[in-house]
């Protein structure tokens, strides 16, 4: 076993808990790393000869197959030194990556990680998402929410579908505002809360901190639609890179 291969499985196995399998008696070498909870393969580790990579060798190479979601990126890695197309598993993004120095063990990790994501569950995806903004809206017909954030700066709100701690949340007050008054960072969430008063039903709210207010003559309904492409705001929704930096 090559020292990167073994610094390979100790990185698996100290971040994604995530130990070999050797599920092969005639190849003692092959090794496969799965996620816990839908026992996806993430990882296959092989012994092979370096001919089979097209490669003018004679000896026996250790590599590593991982999935890409990006089909592009693919394409643009094997035509790096130490990248090929997918040894054995050539449908579905698979890659291969010599594990003899050619590609640096930390570049290595780094497709390993990628490849976790791209097999994981939506569960397990959702946690491990980079922080993402919102525009969430707010009926002042059934809650003062200028009121709230005037009496303090961090309050409970309804749970929106996909949204994690650490993101970011930008409240749309509904008419007669019709603009962005607030950002706010999003401190926790699924905190149980039941509610249903006929319109509104509740069953988790999240709580978030104000971290900037907003002119209401500034981000308006018009302003989002003619500026950023956004013509309703009915839940949740991502908001486009432009308007995320005009926000601030």
């Amino acid at each position: 076993m090559t020292e990167i291969k073994e610094k390979l499985l100790a990185y698996a196995k100290r971040k994604y808990h995530a130990a070999p399998e050797y599920l092969w008696a005639r190849y003692p070498g092959y090794a496969v790393l799965r996620h816990r909870d839908n026992k996806k393969w993430f990882a296959l580790m092989m012994d092979i000869p370096a001919s089979r990579l097209g490669l003018e060798s004679g000896d026996t190479v250790e590599i590593l197959n991982v999935k890409l979601e990006d089909a592009l990126l693919a394409d643009l890695l094997v035509r790096q030194e130490g990248f090929f197309r997918g040894y054995h598993i050539s449908r579905g993004n698979w890659i291969t990556i010599l594990l003899d120095g050619t590609v640096a063990p930390e570049e290595v990790c780094r497709w390993l990680d990628e490849s976790y994501f791209a097999t994981a569950s939506p569960r397990t995806r959702q946690r491990l998402r980079p922080p993402k903004a919102w525009i969430v809206p707010a009926n002042p017909k059934f809650y003062d929410v200028q009121r709230a954030f005037d009496e303090a700066e961090e309050i409970d709100w309804k749970q929106g579908k996909g949204i994690k701690t650490g993101d970011t949340v930008y409240l749309y007050v509904a008419a007669p505002v019709s603009a962005i008054l607030y950002k706010c960072r999003v401190t926790k969430t699924d905190i149980p809360f039941r509610f249903d008063n006929g319109e509104v039903r509740m069953s988790s709210v999240m709580r978030i901190k104000l971290q900037k207010r907003y002119e209401a003559d500034r981000f308006t309904f018009e302003v989002l639609g003619r500026e950023y492409g956004i013509f309703a705001v009915r839940g949740p929704r991502g908001i486009p890179d432009s308007l995320k930096e005009a926000l601030g």
